[in-house]
């Protein structure tokens, strides 16, 4: 069974307060939500003037009822990419393979990642940080070949020896 908060016109009120000082459009739109629904508007009817899904409003009701306005007054949102560094720090990081790269030795996205966890303090299960720094910094993947496309065959180095003997 679905919970049914309930939005005071005191708190309405207060919510049109914080709306006016907010310099943020992600809180503006978040307890312009919340006020909306206050104001008597349906999950429904505030999603087609928001743009929010009506589940997300529901969850932005609760969250202020159980919290109050604290959680509104960040700007800081929840998931995406949490940067571990900055990008002096990244540039940084990367010079010590720079120098193994331009030496011509192989380094891998293993390595990188191993010492990318090791220097930030961060554990990751996938590489994909370490991908997205690497695209970022301008790094594109090469690979030795493993022989040459235009190699002579082993029957044509072997007469090319006898003749210069």
């Amino acid at each position: 069974m679905k919970m049914y908060y309930e939005i005071t016109k005191e708190q309405t009120k207060e919510l049109r307060e914080e709306m006016k000082r907010t310099k943020s459009s992600y809180s503006y739109r978040r307890l312009e939500a919340v006020a909306l629904r206050g104001e008597g508007k349906s999950n429904a009817e505030i999603s087609k003037l928001t743009g929010y899904h009506y589940d997300v409003i529901g969850r932005l009701v609760k969250e202020y009822v159980k919290t109050g306005l604290e959680a509104y007054k960040t700007d800081k949102r929840k998931g995406g990419n949490n940067r571990n560094a900055t990008e002096i720090e990244e540039k940084e990081f990367l010079k010590q393979f720079e120098e193994t790269a331009e030496k011509g030795q192989i380094i891998t996205v293993e390595e990188i990642a191993l010492a990318y966890d090791k220097r930030f303090g961060k554990e990751h299960k996938s590489k994909s940080t370490v991908y997205y720094l690497l695209k970022k910094s301008e790094w594109r993947k090469v690979m030795p070949r493993s022989r040459h496309s235009k190699k002579a065959s082993d029957e044509a180095i072997e007469a090319s020896k006898k003749l210069t003997l």
